[in-house]
């Protein structure tokens, strides 16, 4: 459940980036200004949203790679548990054996 919130923000965050560079982009081209003013304004505003989405990935890969860790943390702790459950039923077994011999 806190997957789909998590994938719900990042879908917000994205979809909100996407929409206020597009906006930029419409107010850059329909304000009043010299072609070059408005190419170097749209090259700085397309700089900073590739930044931030550059940021974005970094901060979503390293809470990916946090969740890969404690998924095997967690699987390592399981099988851990059931090798100790199989070695303590299996000693059981033989000394159930050897109790019947």
């Amino acid at each position: 459940m806190g997957d789909t919130k998590d994938s719900h923000f990042w879908d917000s965050l994205l979809t909100f980036a996407v929409g206020a560079a597009a906006g930029f982009i419409v107010g850059i081209l329909v304000a009043p200004a010299s072609g070059q003013e408005t190419r170097k304004k749209i090259k700085d505003q397309a700089a900073k949203t590739g930044e931030a989405a550059k940021e974005s990935y970094e901060k979503l890969t390293k809470e990916a790679e946090k969740g890969i860790r404690v998924v095997k943390e967690k699987t390592g702790e399981g099988v851990d548990a059931i090798r100790d459950f199989i070695e303590k039923k299996r000693e059981e077994l033989l000394q159930k054996a050897e109790e019947k011999k």
